[in-house]
């Protein structure tokens, strides 16, 4: 451990971060009194106190109570929508990777129609038109995000198509879904790990940024965007709204993107070849 913290402290600060969020989400509302949707009018923008750690909104709910399901609502959004979309950006890229001509012509034309949009503009459109809810945005941050995990593996399967050990694969009579799968796959899951565990950070941001406009998950429903953008309207009397929820986003992208970086320089080859030769030395 001590070895790891020195060498790579990105992934050790990083996964720290995540697992202390995802601890937060899955447990603190056992530890909590209240329900996410009880009033207490008398206490309504109460400051921080031991009954309350991070205060109450304006109808006098818990804010640590709201922001731990905010936690479990936004994570699990992002983790869905990066699922879905490294699922099928990686079946694509595969695909036009390893056998190329008018597929990979015409898939990748397809990817550039979607790169032509900007993301947030994109899943707007899409929210539009299916509507809002929990189930709609996750498909419209998958359809957005899909296209990186395509043009990644397609990179790297065709890289991979021209190794010997497809060419030994084929010899031997192997089928096409065999070499994808059986061999091709395990030889490039690495980055598509790393390229999902960065994109849930980015994740997040768009579903907060979605949330934030209205185009989210629809209120009461206590995530983190609508909490930041319910707490603009206090800002100059009781900051702390958007403050405690900026704060969540920003430190639960932060730990991401660090565990990303970490899982990214472990993984690489070229880093563990150096790490070997220092070792030796």
């Amino acid at each position: 451990m001590i070895k790891l913290t020195r060498e790579n402290p990105s992934l050790l600060i990083g996964g720290s971060i995540v697992t202390l969020i995802v601890a937060f989400a899955l447990l603190s509302p056992w530890f909590s009194p209240y329900d996410i949707e009880t009033m207490d009018m008398p206490n309504r923008f109460a400051l921080p106190s031991a009954g309350h750690w991070l205060g109450t909104d304006n109808f006098g709910r818990d804010l640590w109570t709201r922001m731990a399901q905010g936690a479990r609502i936004s994570v699990s959004i992002a983790v869905a929508s990066v699922a879905i979309a490294a699922v099928v950006g990686t079946i694509v890229g595969l695909v036009t990777g390893y056998f190329g001509g008018w597929v990979d012509l015409l898939v990748m034309r397809i990817v550039d129609v979607f790169l032509g949009f900007p993301p947030i503009i994109l899943a707007l459109a899409i929210i539009a038109a299916l509507g809002p809810g929990i189930q709609n945005l996750i498909l419209s941050l998958a359809a957005v995000f899909w296209t990186e995990y395509a043009r990644v593996v397609r990179s790297v399967t065709l890289a991979q198509r021209e190794i010997d050990y497809v060419a030994a694969a084929r010899a031997i009579g192997a089928s096409h879904t065999r070499i994808l799968l059986i061999e091709i796959l395990p030889n490039i899951i690495g980055p598509v790990i790393v390229l999902a565990t960065l994109g849930l950070g980015t994740a997040i941001i768009a579903e907060s940024g979605l949330s934030f406009l209205g185009f989210g998950v629809e209120p009461p429903t206590p995530t983190w965007g609508w909490t930041l953008s319910f707490g603009t309207r206090y800002l100059r009397t009781e900051p702390w709204l958007s403050i405690v929820a900026g704060l969540a986003i920003m430190v639960t992208v932060l730990g991401f993107n660090l565990f990303g970086d970490g899982l990214r320089d472990y993984l690489d080859p070229r880093g563990v070849a150096r790490k070997v030769k220092r070792d030796d030395s």
